[in-house]
């Protein structure tokens, strides 16, 4: 048997088709081993609804193969091989399904002949292949809605991601706003402290301009009284 199931990042579908598989192939291997105990009628049935659930197991295999292709490269090689454990498992089936198969005296029991089958016979694999297309189809339903499912989930969990984002672009706007209003704030407070900066310096030449004119007209004073 293949390897216990585990998920991998981007595998979650992959691993929902190889569980389902699981419980195929245990359907299947129990038919396997109640056929052998069985002839003609009974043992027809139970090899129609083991090869019922073998091909259910190859549309499995099937989504399976399609579904690996999805998974991301580091992640693959691990699934492959559990693809492959698989792939061997139903092949192992398939092959005591057709030994089992082949065995027409078990098959038909004291009614075996080389003869082709009476006319019941023909109804009622009619009748089989009509259980099995609806079954296949009942089968085939349940996957569409299942995949249905997980995709309203993606979409939900993507939505949800979506206005996250636009909540988080309009922080962003926000504060880029702000950020451009406080540089507006600066550049005015800059050219404020260069006017400052600007009459201050005037104000101290006119301050000296006036310390000199005084301390000259004092020299003037003073020298005029000794002349």
């Amino acid at each position: 048997m293949s390897n216990p199931l585990d998920t991998d990042a981007g595998s979650e579908l992959f691993s929902s088709y190889e569980a389902e598989l699981k419980l195929v192939q245990a359907d299947l291997s129990q038919k396997l081993d109640q056929i052998p105990e069985l002839s003609g009628e009974p043992r027809k049935s139970a090899i129609s609804q083991a090869e019922r659930a073998l091909e259910e197991a190859d549309e499995l295999l099937g989504q399976m193969r399609l579904e690996k292709q999805n998974i991301p490269t580091d992640a693959r090689a691990k699934v492959n091989q559990r693809f492959r454990n698989n792939e061997s498992d139903i092949d192992k089936a398939r092959r005591k399904l057709q030994n089992l198969s082949s065995d027409r005296s078990a098959l038909f029991g004291s009614r075996y002949t080389d003869e082709p089958s009476g006319a019941s016979d023909i109804h009622l694999e009619q009748r089989q292949q009509l259980l099995s297309g609806t079954e296949r189809l009942d089968r085939s339903t349940q996957r569409l809605k299942n995949s249905q499912a997980l995709a309203n989930e993606t979409e939900a969990i993507g939505a949800s991601t979506l206005a996250d984002l636009h909540r988080q672009r309009e922080t962003i706007q926000h504060t880029h706003d702000t950020l451009l209003e406080s540089e507006g704030y600066v550049d005015r407070s800059v050219k404020t402290l260069r006017g400052m900066a600007r009459r201050m310096a005037t104000n101290r030449i006119i301050t000296i301009a006036i310390i000199t004119i005084l301390v000259l007209l004092i020299v003037a004073v003073i020298f005029s009284k000794f002349r």
